[in-house]
């Protein structure tokens, strides 16, 4: 495993460059930011871009439960030591959430993924519950890093619900300090990049030549031109400018409406379709998690109002907590306002799709 740790890697040659973009003009959208606020007050943000149906709702998970990796016999079994509020993708996998201590978890696309060979005798993972096992047992970056760098687990990925490919994605994590780590495999090796420069997350290339595309545009500067395509390393570059020159505002109303309209500026538009670039999909959610105040909040692209979770107004106690799901209906639908607390139903917990 190869940890990379401090600065933002160099300008790579122009051949690499130019390979680089090819593979990012092929990739499924979705985009993860990072904003580091004043006095703490620091978010992070999503989109979810797809092609189909995703299937997302909301669920309220209480401290205590006890996990089983769905890998098989040999799975990794973990209690939850933190509750949290999640996306889920076809209510069988964790794909977006943050804990009751502020951190925050979210896988997306990264078409270049290789995962170790699994063999059935050591602890296996699937990748649905991949973001789930970090949000239900770590409070810091820095402690979920040094866990993972252990590598004590096997990540075992499945078929996309209702399609004939694997799920290869990426982790990002961040938590209240404003501290962050990219996760990615390669060559089935496990890569962690670890450190609060990296803010910004998209699909392909590899995290490692995103860094290099955007070297080339800070050198040009983003109040001078900005890439304005819908490909990934495109809403890298206008993420990566954005976060970053946004007020550091002390009012958390104006520091949550920047960080949505970043996040909406990296999206792609609903419904449009790229010639000879079907992977290129439409932004169907967004969510921005304060990691100050604790609200999670929710945006769908066809529905007119954005909502939220107040954690204080969470009961995740392994005694009396319940698990409780926020119906979004068919394409996220259904329509909700304000503190949507009370919307939630308990209901029967979820399995994560595995062996």
């Amino acid at each position: 495993m190869k940890k990379i740790k401090t600065s933002l890697v160099n300008a790579c040659m122009a051949g690499g460059l130019a390979g680089a973009m090819t593979f990012a003009s092929a990739a499924d959208a979705c985009t993860r930011l990072v904003y580091l606020g004043a006095n703490n007050l620091n978010m992070t943000a999503r989109s979810m871009d797809w092609s189909e149906e995703i299937g997302t709702n909301l669920w309220i998970l209480p401290r205590g439960m006890e996990r089983d990796g769905a890998a098989g016999p040999n799975s990794v079994k973990w209690t939850a030591k933190y509750g949290s509020v999640i996306a889920t993708a076809y209510d069988i996998s964790t794909t977006d959430g943050m804990n009751e201590a502020g951190l925050v978890a979210n896988v997306l696309w990264l078409a270049e993924s290789q995962y170790p060979e699994y063999d059935g005798k050591t602890p296996g993972l699937a990748i649905s519950a991949w973001a789930q096992y970090v949000l239900d047992q770590f409070g810091t970056v820095d402690e979920a890093v040094k866990h993972l760098q252990s590598e004590p687990f096997t990540l075992v990925t499945d078929k996309v619900p209702g399609q004939d490919r694997l799920a290869t994605l990426h982790l990002s994590i961040s938590d209240a300090s404003g501290d962050s780590a990219i996760i990615e495999y390669l060559d089935g090796k496990q890569i962690i990049h670890h450190g609060r420069e990296f803010q910004v997350m998209t699909n392909s290339p590899s995290f490692r030549q995103q860094l290099a595309l955007n070297a080339y545009w800070k050198e040009i500067g983003g109040t001078v031109m900005l890439p304005g395509t819908n490909r990934a390393a495109d809403r890298f570059a206008r993420a990566a400018f954005y976060v970053n020159a946004i007020p550091k505002s002390e009012d958390t109303r104006e520091a949550t409406a920047s960080v949505f309209s970043v996040i909406r500026n990296a999206s792609v538009p609903y419904g449009i379709s790229t010639p000879n670039q079907p992977n290129i999909a439409s932004t169907r959610w967004r969510t921005v998690a304060d990691q100050k105040n604790l609200t999670y909040f929710f945006d769908s692209a066809l529905t007119p109002n954005v909502f939220w979770v107040d954690f204080s107004k969470v009961d995740f106690s392994k005694e009396t907590g319940k698990v409780r799901k926020l119906d979004l209906g068919p394409d996220q639908r259904n329509t909700y306002s304000g503190a949507a607390n009370d919307s939630f139903v308990e209901t029967k917990p979820f399995k994560f799709l595995g062996l």
